[in-house]
């Protein structure tokens, strides 16, 4: 009996995910082509801010992909956080080839400042676009990238706009994390609420993609609104609106792509980070963690058992529609943003390790051991 309820309890909450997920991907629209509003403003200057700090082996093809950008009028803005590697020569190189390019003086970091958001806060203040783009060295943009985001800039309003990249995994350790990220973003967040709404939690960004009216990220203090955080992509919406401004998210998975890590030590790592800080509260990760594992990991586990646990026809046939809903969610995210097949077919294996690292994550901050790159770990 309680097993029955239990499973119907699972199959309710996969079936709410499956539904949201399915109104989401109808709100989520990939940008315009660029109309003669876009193309008046060919001269409006933008400037793309990224933060390198060890990065030879990313640095040159971002910015190769940002000066092939048919938006012409930009600046490329770097800030060598005090690498080790080839950076600064490579930097060096790009900066006489271009006159686009150029770099902010590195300045010590100072005391309660995360080294990132440290690094964009110099770029932010140095930059003179009127719009910024906030992203990563690990981040490559198709040719039209910057000229559709200025196109859904005008059409949405936004004082700023994030989308998530095509994010490519090259390992199976990558191919069970990293696509949870859009499982966990069409899952949960409402966006026809966060477009109807100023409300800051109902908001979401990515930190490898962040289009914000210079104007506006002044007016909120800039990256110091949010100087301890290890996820921008997070902050930098709240902030936004609760100062009044809009934000908004589209469709950038033909635009936009990366490799965030590269092996699943790499990837578990980068996730720890900052999984708990997206969450914000240990009840939601309490709640979080009851929902996951009731409804999208205990039917494969009751399967597993089924031949020696004598389940009924009733409890078999509940299994079998959460399943089919979780797959069908996973299968329908894995086609439209790319990713991999088998991340789908794993999916509670992809769930029981999110959870672990969202817990080890918050012993990470607890213990006060978060830290990324050696760019300072201050407590959010």
């Amino acid at each position: 009996m309680w097993l029955t309820i239990i499973l119907l309890i699972a199959v309710v909450i996969s079936a709410l995910a499956l539904a949201m997920t399915i109104a989401n991907l109808g709100r989520y629209r990939s940008p315009p082509e660029a109309g003669p509003q876009v193309h008046a403003e060919q001269a409006m200057l933008l400037s793309i801010c990224i933060p390198a700090r060890n990065e030879a082996a990313n640095l040159e093809p971002c910015v190769r992909s940002l000066l092939g950008q048919s938006h012409r009028a930009l600046e490329v803005v770097v800030y060598d956080d005090q690498s080790t590697d080839e950076t600064p020569e490579i930097l060096a190189r790009l900066i006489a080839g271009d006159s686009r390019v150029r770099a902010v003086p590195t300045v010590p970091l100072p005391p309660g400042w995360v080294g990132k958001q440290w690094g964009c806060d110099q770029m932010g203040r140095a930059a003179t676009g009127e719009w910024l783009l906030f992203t990563d060295a690990d981040v490559r943009f198709a040719p039209t990238c910057l000229e559709r985001t200025l196109a859904e800039s005008s059409r949405s309003g936004a004082d700023l706009l994030s989308t998530f990249p095509q994010e490519i995994t090259g390992s199976l350790g990558e191919a069970l994390l990293i696509p949870l990220i859009h499982f966990i973003l069409f899952s949960y967040l409402p966006m026809g609420r966060m477009r109807a709404t100023s409300d800051p939690s109902a908001s979401a960004g990515c930190g490898q993609f962040l289009f914000a009216r210079r104007s506006a990220w002044l007016e909120v203090g800039g990256h110091s609104a949010w100087r301890t955080s290890m996820h921008d992509g997070i902050r930098m919406p709240r902030a936004f609106r609760a100062a009044g401004r809009r934000t908004d998210l589209f469709d950038g998975t033909t635009l936009v792509s990366c490799r965030m890590y590269r092996g699943f030590l790499a990837t578990w790592r980068g996730f720890a980070k900052n999984a708990y800080e997206g969450l914000g509260s240990v009840w939601l990760l309490i709640l979080l963690t009851v929902l996951h594992l009731t409804g999208h990991v205990l039917p494969w586990v009751v399967l597993a058992i089924a031949p020696w646990s004598g389940i009924s026809i009733a409890e078999t046939a509940l299994i079998a529609i959460a399943i089919v809903l979780q797959l069908s969610q996973r299968v329908l995210l894995a086609s439209r943003f790319r990713q991999s097949f088998t991340s789908a077919l794993l999916h509670p294996i992809g769930v029981l390790l999110m959870t672990a690292v969202q817990w080890y994550s918050l012993g990470l901050q607890v213990t006060g051991r978060r830290g990324w790159k050696g760019r300072g770990g201050a407590p959010a």
